[in-house]
């Protein structure tokens, strides 16, 4: 997938080591919900397309007793990992796009988890196609502002908004809160790797042949998607987004091969206003400044979409609404039939959202409160032609 957020900013080669949100299903996961007389994830349809995760569906997953966690079920699993990942991009790309200043150092560290969550979802895709299940990715499309798909991270509330430190905290560092934050104050949370670290054990149990037909291989910023040949490449891709998820136990970005933290220690950075760096045995937040950017001042998308809008703000809501409809169909293109070209439209046609949106967050609410901005509310579902 050719960058759609590429720029002067994401050096060539870089990697930026990251905490995927799949990693974070083991939260919900470690309280297994019984599923009585269930031992096998339900067959997929027979045309490959798996279905969309309902809530509590990874808590069901990892209930199903290992033995028993063939093809189906890595395949239910992957599907989860597709509706998670696509989960995020909608609310990181709501505070991207309302910085004012697109070189401050927040709006570069935010443009950089975009590209990484877009990376990620490419990845579960390709795994999904080569096991023989097809990614359904407008039928995963979430519902702003709800919990996250699967029930993982309970009690946490995915909304849009512009970029304000609440926004930070409570939506982008709830999102990616690891297992033990290296700073002290905050809430610990259950096994990061252990959804992909089932996942992993899973292919080997199963060992199932796998086939890259209908995979994709394209550029994703500074990451590279290629097809999965065997379970070697299984293994490898699975350990790169566990490894540029939550860092080490000793330091959030020693494994990287640049110096770009972890999602959670990005965000954390912008919540705090400072570096986050190591005094003695302890990590605090005292490094160099990283100031807190103007933005637009998006009010929060409240549920059921924005109340009675102006004539000229309900055209661009549908505008908006109209090119998401049309990415996420053409994505369902690429991977339902291999075809790079779909790809390719669905990033041009992502292109297209940034100026509605910006528009958008640029129109004041009548009565004060803010202004308006994009809801990801998509249209119902036509394929992309």
């Amino acid at each position: 997938m050719t960058d759609a957020l590429e720029g002067p900013d994401a050096p060539n080669g870089s990697r930026f080591r990251r905490r995927t949100f799949l990693a974070s299903a083991a939260a919900a996961a470690a309280t297994p919900v019984s599923v009585a007389g269930t031992t096998q994830a339900t067959e997929p349809p027979a045309d490959g397309r798996t279905p969309t995760p309902g809530r509590g569906s990874v808590g069901r997953l990892l209930a199903v007793p290992e033995p028993d966690r063939g093809v189906p079920w890595i395949r239910s699993a992957l599907q989860v990992a597709v509706a998670l990942e696509l989960a995020t991009i909608p609310a990181y790309l709501c505070g991207w796009w309302s910085v004012k200043d697109r070189d401050s150092e927040a709006a570069r560290l935010i443009r950089r988890i975009v590209g990484d969550e877009m990376y990620h979802l490419g990845v579960v895709s390709n795994l999904l196609v080569a096991v023989g299940g097809r990614p359904r990715i407008s039928d995963a499309a979430p519902v702003y502002p709800g919990p996250l798909p699967g029930g993982v991270r309970t009690g946490v509330t995915v909304y849009l908004s512009g970029l304000t430190k609440s926004f930070v905290h409570d939506v982008m560092m709830a999102i990616e809160a690891p297992e033990a934050p290296l700073a002290q104050g905050l809430d610990n949370y259950l096994s990061i790797g252990l959804f992909y670290g089932e996942l992993q054990r899973a292919f080997r149990t199963a060992a199932p042949e796998l086939s890259t037909r209908g995979q994709l291989f394209q550029h994703i910023g500074s990451d590279v998607l290629r097809p999965v040949e065997n379970l070697d490449d299984v293994e490898r891709v699975m350990e790169i987004i566990k490894e540029q998820g939550e860092g080490t136990a000793s330091s959030p970005s020693d494994t990287f091969e640049d110096d770009h933290p972890a999602h959670y220690y990005a965000f954390s950075e912008i919540y705090h206003g400072r570096r986050l760096r190591r005094t003695g045995d302890r990590w605090e937040y005292t490094g160099e400044p990283v100031p807190f950017p103007e933005a637009r001042p998006m009010a929060r998308v409240p549920a059921g979409g924005w109340p009675n809008p102006p004539a000229h703000v309900l055209g661009l809501l549908q505008r908006f609404d109209d090119i998401y409809s049309t990415t996420l169909d053409f994505l369902d293109r690429a991977w339902d039939t291999g075809d790079d070209r779909a790809l390719g439209a669905a990033i041009h046609a992502m292109r297209g959202l940034e100026a509605p949106a910006v528009e958008l967050m640029e129109t004041e609410i009548p009565g004060g409160g803010g202004t308006y901005g994009p809801a990801f509310r998509p249209l119902p579902t036509r394929r992309a032609t």
